[in-house]
């Protein structure tokens, strides 16, 4: 396996290349800076430049990529073509370069909620919508593929055991971003995972539960 990660300098693609570190999975980090990035990711990471909005960068820094984990996000900005493009068009250019290089598995990382449409996060250029879109054009794309739905998102770890849901049954919750990224790693090789909506949050009254039985449980 040969992990390609998208969004890797983001806070949860940083956390996701760490810890596909951990696990000793080779890891090709997509970037614009390389020279930001070796300040931000593990040594020992493969950097390669590329740009979501530009589908021939990305064939390119494919390389031997086998799994594709996608973390962009559109930054919070004045554009209101922002999520639409990084979130909608860009996570698409991802899905067909990986259709045309055989990747075995593309894990998403979506977000909560993204089928409520009169969400507050909407009022950010419908970046939930434009989630929603991408998560749909990947569905149908013929790939194996997990899509990751965290609930509000934490810099800080925390003990707290994940939740994990089916689509459109988790509607608020936070869990730290670091427990997002073992979700995604975990992913890769439970075959539980393949072809599902994980909606995940963590909580204190969770009960603590194994990978193989959180991935059953959806």
């Amino acid at each position: 396996m040969k992990a390609f990660v998208a969004g890797a300098t983001g806070e949860t693609g940083r956390r996701i290349v760490q810890e596909l570190v951990k696990r000793e999975i080779p890891v090709r980090a997509m970037v614009r800076d390389i020279d930001k990035a070796r300040t931000i990711l593990p040594a020992g990471v493969e950097l390669v430049v590329g740009d979501v909005l530009n589908p021939d960068s990305i064939i390119t820094a494919l390389g031997d990529s086998t799994v594709i984990l996608c973390a962009t996000g559109a930054k919070p900005s004045l554009d209101p073509t922002g999520p639409y493009q990084v979130d909608f068009e860009g996570t698409k250019n991802l899905v067909n370069a990986a259709k045309s290089h055989n990747i075995e598995q593309f894990v998403f990382v979506s977000s909560l909620c993204v089928s409520k449409f009169f969400h507050p996060l909407n009022l950010f250029w419908l970046i939930l919508w434009w989630k929603q879109q991408a998560e749909q054009y990947l569905k149908t794309s013929g790939l194996n593929y997990t899509i990751v739905r965290p609930g509000g998102l934490k810099n800080e770890d925390n003990p707290n055991p994940i939740v994990m849901s089916g689509a459109d049954t988790l509607f608020d919750g936070s869990i730290p971003r670091q427990k997002v990224a073992q979700v995604c790693v975990e992913s890769l090789t439970n075959p539980q995972s393949r072809n599902k909506v994980l909606e995940i949050v963590s909580a204190p009254t969770a009960v603590a539960k194994s990978w193989e039985d959180l991935f059953a449980s959806v």
